[in-house]
């Protein structure tokens, strides 16, 4: 940190009661959000938050406070908490206070900024509507983020969260030119340690930026991790011009840190427990990712509900500052569909046909249709069998289960894992192949054809051949139940549905496939 050459102002403890620290000052009496210095080597920190009265202020500490005693000397730094910025900040690892904790050298060459900051004017805005590409197919169609816009990730633990928010810093630094800036806000040790060495493997560790303020940390640096994040991500959008992708795990962490501080701080708390002050705290937060002339701070935010009770004050307030809401279903991750978005329950902001295009809107809305169809007539299936389905409603199936192979991708962070070469899909080839399934181009090819891969034209596999017209008549006079039978048959493989390539049969079953080899 910057050392001060002016008069130093000193304090006094007065009392200390778990993080909150009392101290007098019979001088200048330091405002609020200035750092207070204390213990040995001062390196116990204290942010001011409160002004008792003439002589006395209220603060947090950001750091244990063990050895700390009524008497002992307090130093006033003269400033609020301050971050690294620069080019030097890259491909680094940080606190809440900006030491690097990657056990590499000192950062050099840096500046330091205030972690308060207004959000940007509304004349510095921009009032354009603009699509953030991603390059992941469901993503894209389906649930188009916003440059410069808050999407919020919902998933539990094993659904591929991680690795989501992993490829789409991957195709935001390769492909993009862009920045990307991890923020953990209460983050486990070993859920970081394994980011930083995913991060380093992947080869996108050069521009991206990495801060933590760790579970087992106290409150009031929980609670300031976030701002930290910003005022670095900030640099990058208003001095470098550049993209900034800002990823944020867990944003209701930070809001159950300021409650944390503010029962340490004696407020009294409102609905459910959560401070009084929660929805102003958030905005000071999420205001200040936007999107300006010069850049934009593209955020995508893991967000914990509590109980999947949605009515939660956390989870209301959060709501309201998001563009998109990205929700991961661990059905879909069973079945192998990755990634593991529920393409139903999801939804965007962008998606309207002023800001993405009639053409987009209007075969997003019928891919939504296309599978909400299938998934009220899975139980009829499951009962009755495919059989007992109209034609168009066995064609409305087919689509169905071709656009759920079709919007699955392999990923360029798990190739060492899957072996299969990561695939980057643009938005044109995305809806394209929507659109070819749609009318029905590929319902003579095999599921697995078009599990897995990117652009539509790499459909593996061909299609299945037509049968000849005499073998069918006769099948047709021996007996006209062969078709119903082979149906039924094949609805076996929809009951499990549990390998995408397991049941490539299910299209357009014809009763020349009927007989076993």
């Amino acid at each position: 940190m910057e050392t001060k050459t002016t008069s130093v102002n000193l304090g006094a403890v007065v009392s200390v009661r778990g993080s909150v620290v009392e101290v007098r000052f019979d001088g200048h009496l330091p405002p609020i959000y200035s750092v207070l210095r204390a213990g040995v080597e001062n390196k116990i920190v204290i942010e001011v938050l409160a002004q008792s009265d003439a002589r006395h202020v209220r603060g947090i500490a950001l750091t244990p406070t063990q050895g700390l005693a009524r008497g002992m000397v307090v130093t006033d730094t003269g400033g609020p908490l301050k971050a690294p910025v620069g080019k030097a900040i890259l491909s680094r690892m940080f606190d809440v206070f900006g030491n690097a904790i990657d056990r590499q050298p000192v950062p050099t060459e840096v500046q330091w900024r205030p972690v308060h900051r207004a959000p940007p004017p509304l004349a510095r805005r921009s009032t354009r509507s603009e699509i953030f590409e991603t390059g992941i197919k469901v993503i894209d169609v389906l649930v188009p983020l916003e440059r410069g816009g808050k999407a919020g990730l919902f998933g539990g633990a094993g659904v591929g969260k991680t690795v989501l928010l992993t490829e789409m810093i991957h195709n935001m630094i390769g492909h993009q030119q862009g920045v990307s800036i991890f923020c953990g806000i209460g983050e486990r040790c070993r859920e970081g340690e394994e980011l930083y060495r995913e991060m380093k493997a992947a080869g996108v560790l050069p521009n991206m930026v990495m801060i933590f303020g760790q579970m087992n940390e106290p409150p009031g640096s929980r609670f300031r991790v976030g701002h930290t994040a910003l005022t670095m991500a900030e640099y990058f959008r208003d001095d470098e011009h550049r993209d900034v992708l800002l990823l944020i795990d867990n944003i209701f962490r930070f809001i159950q840190a300021g409650m944390e501080v503010s029962g340490l701080m004696g407020q009294m708390p409102s609905r459910l427990g959560y401070q009084p002050t929660m929805g102003t705290e958030l905005s000071g937060l999420e205001e200040r990712i936007a999107n300006t002339d010069t850049g934009a701070i593209t955020s995508i935010q893991a967000v914990y509900v509590p109980a999947d009770d949605f009515t939660d004050p956390a989870a209301v307030h959060t709501f309201s500052h998001l563009s998109a809401s990205i929700v991961l279903s661990r059905k879909r991750a069973g079945e192998g569909l990755f990634p593991a978005i529920d393409p139903l329950q999801s939804s965007s902001k962008m998606a309207t046909p002023g800001i993405v295009g009639e053409r987009h809107y209007a075969l997003a809305q019928e891919i939504r249709r296309t599978l909400a169809q299938y998934g009220e007539l899975k139980d009829i299936i499951a009962m009755l069998g495919l059989e007992q389905l109209s034609p168009e409603d066995r064609k409305v199936v087919v689509r169905a289960r071709l656009l759920e192979r079709f919007l699955t991708q392999p990923f360029f962070t798990t190739e060492q894992f899957t072996g299969l070469t990561g695939k980057l899909v643009s938005l044109k080839d995305a809806l394209d192949g929507c659109e070819r399934i749609l009318h029905d181009e590929f319902k003579d090819y095999p599921e697995s054809g078009l599990y897995m891969i990117g652009a539509i034209g790499e459909a593996k596999g061909k299609p299945k051949p037509v049968p000849s017209a005499g073998p069918a008549k006769a099948e047709a006079k021996t007996g006209a139940k062969v078709e119903p039978k082979a149906a039924n048959e094949a609805n076996l493989d929809v009951k499990k549905d549990a390998k995408p390539k397991a049941d490539p049969e299910i299209a357009a079953v014809t009763p020349a496939k009927a007989k076993p080899k």
